[in-house]
């Protein structure tokens, strides 16, 4: 009886921690913000959020936002990825820090390098005057929170893509060349469905992170409309807690329905990549 419980309580014991910061960081903020948002009538409170045209169109915005974030960022990430992990050059280890670096840096500080290059002073403007006579701005718009999401997310998945690249079998690449099989060819028949599993967990990540990000969008925001800088509004300037609190459910259920779609797709993937 003794060598069945011991076991057992040691299960418990390593539970626990994992329990207690589940219940603290997730449950109990969750629980809070869908009574707030509730306010003693959830049906009600929900319709009206989800009929509310510009509620809907920031929510819009969001996820097209994130989605070409996400397509921009495979898309880059894949090339330089397979490029680091496949080729050996004079500096690949400078430009694998360097693509790497942003990790560090918080979304305040990715916008104000977006400010730097693409503001009203910034070095795109500079050279856009001197070449055409006319400033380029477009750092507090749209298009500057994409250069700033992709700036931040293409390293996250550059490091996914490598670790997924140095797995492959390189006898199947052998094969299909043998038989003639063109290098696109190769890449799009063997490479590409080899990478599509942490592919698509490094994209389920990344659109859930372009989708929740505030800190850039707060530094750019002018003429940005994303569903973070709507709460970030509602709670702050219109004091309205229960518009702020069911708008976070909302971001936080497209959220989830993207990394659990993804979790479907690839298994356990998305966990491991997160």
């Amino acid at each position: 009886m003794h060598d069945l419980t011991f076991p057992l309580r040691w299960r418990v014991a390593l539970v626990a921690p994992a329990l207690a910061i589940f219940l603290a960081f997730w449950l109990l903020p969750m629980v809070a913000l869908v009574q707030v948002s509730a306010d003693g009538h959830l049906v009600e409170t929900y319709r009206a959020l989800l009929t509310n045209g510009r509620y809907m169109k920031s929510l819009a915005a969001t996820i097209a936002l994130s989605a070409a974030v996400t397509a921009a960022t495979l898309a880059i990430s894949t090339v330089c990825g397979l490029l680091l992990a496949r080729r050996q050059f004079p500096g690949r280890r400078a430009l694998l820090a360097l693509l790497t670096f942003p990790l560090a840096f918080p979304g305040v500080v990715v916008g104000f390098m977006v400010i730097m290059l693409a503001g009203r002073q910034g070095l795109i403007g500079a050279l856009a005057l001197r070449l055409t006579g006319e400033r380029w701005v477009f750092a507090y718009s749209m298009a500057g929170l994409f250069a700033g999401y992709l700036y931040f997310s293409i390293p996250r998945v550059i490091v996914t893509v490598m670790a997924c690249a140095t797995q492959l079998d390189a006898s199947l690449e052998e094969a299909a060349r043998s038989l003639g099989a063109s290098a696109w060819r190769i890449f799009c028949d063997v490479i590409l469905p080899a990478l599509a599993p942490g592919l698509i967990a490094a994209g389920a990540v990344c659109f859930a992170t372009a989708m929740g990000a505030f800190g850039t969008a707060f530094t750019l925001a002018t003429d940005i409309d994303v569903l973070p800088m709507t709460i970030y509004t509602e709670f702050t300037l219109n004091a309205n807690m229960v518009t702020a609190a069911g708008l976070s459910i909302v971001l936080g259920l497209v959220t989830w329905g993207a990394l659990t779609l993804a979790r479907s797709l690839t298994g356990a993937s998305v966990a491991a990549t997160a």
